[in-house]
């Protein structure tokens, strides 16, 4: 009679956890990644604040209209600023922590003086701010930034270079009270017409987007200021740049938040303000929400085909995954 006999057999424990030791190194085995190890990619849109215009007050001649904002962006199939194709995108990791910057516009120019440069825009990357527009005769000349900002009228009055990959350069002035436009994101400010039609120039035009999911036009040039002998002002660039002032009358602002330039003012006028900047950010909506956004940002959220986006329109903190 076995020892055993009528007794009930115990499970071999030793057993069980060899079969557990070795079914750890089977191939079909695979140890979950930690999140903390996943990458997200992420695309972006970083444009910074937009220049004023040049002021021209107690003048008979005008301004030029100021530059967009520098834009730079990372989205699949669209440009960057400058005919610049679109950079390369941002891979983050869980909990890692990045600074948000959203540029401000630059004041429009008082009395006769030019227009204040834009703040610039960060995220990763840094987007120089918009050059604001040149006074009358080329007194302050126009400056370089983004997008450039546009002469003044006087003969000779040249509009200032933009940044390479971000946007354009301002047009030129010229005699008979005519202004060069603001540079925008995809096309150089208009030289003002001297000639038979005595019209300033139009800004630049801006870059669309669609990374909000509907295609938006952003960082448009400012128009440049009509002069008491000029017959034409500069009409804004398209995606948000403000026209320039009639005779006696100031510059229009650039619309908030696409880092637009302002308007060159009209003889005897102010400049108009430049667009505040916006920096945006979208990536798979299958991952949750950013961990954390500093007090100091303003933002709004939203998803869209497939996409998880935020909306930075103002202010300067840290975000964390």
């Amino acid at each position: 009679m076995s020892f055993n006999d009528g007794l009930i057999q115990k499970p071999n424990i030793l057993d069980k956890q060899k079969k557990k030791k070795y079914a750890s190194f089977s191939p079909l085995f695979r140890p979950r990644q930690p999140k903390e190890a996943l990458e997200i990619e992420v695309e972006y849109l970083v444009i910074a604040g937009g220049g004023g215009g040049g002021g021209a007050g107690g003048s008979s001649n005008a301004s030029g209209g100021g530059g967009a904002g520098g834009y730079r962006s990372s989205v699949t199939g669209e440009n960057s600023g400058g005919g610049a194709s679109a950079e390369t995108k941002v891979k983050w990791k869980f909990a890692q922590s990045f600074i948000v910057t959203v540029g401000g516009g630059g004041p429009g120019g008082t009395s006769t003086n030019r227009g204040t440069n834009g703040s610039d825009s960060v995220f990763t990357v840094t987007s120089t701010g918009g050059g604001g527009g040149s006074s009358p005769f080329n007194t302050q000349p126009a400056q370089t930034g983004g997008s450039g900002g546009g002469g003044g009228s006087s003969t000779g009055t040249a509009g200032a270079s933009g940044t390479t990959n971000q946007g354009f350069a301002g047009g030129n002035g010229g005699a008979n009270g005519v202004t060069g436009g603001g540079g925008g994101a995809s096309a150089v400010g208009v030289n003002g017409d001297a000639g038979a039609a005595r019209k300033s120039g139009n800004g630049g035009a801006g870059v669309s987007s669609s990374i909000t999911g509907s295609s938006t036009a952003r960082a448009g040039g400012g128009g440049g200021g009509r002069g008491s002998l000029a017959f034409d002002i500069g009409s804004g660039g398209t995606g948000g740049g403000g026209n320039g002032g009639l005779s006696g009358t100031a510059g229009a602002a650039g619309t908030v938040n696409t880092g637009s330039g302002g308007g060159g003012g009209g003889n005897g006028s102010l400049g108009g303000n430049g667009g505040a900047g916006v920096v945006i950010l979208r990536y798979n909506a299958a991952y949750p929400e950013l961990k954390s956004i500093g007090a100091g940002l303003t933002f709004t959220t939203t998803t869209s085909g497939g996409w998880r986006i935020y909306t930075f329109t103002q202010g300067n903190d840290t975000i964390t995954v």
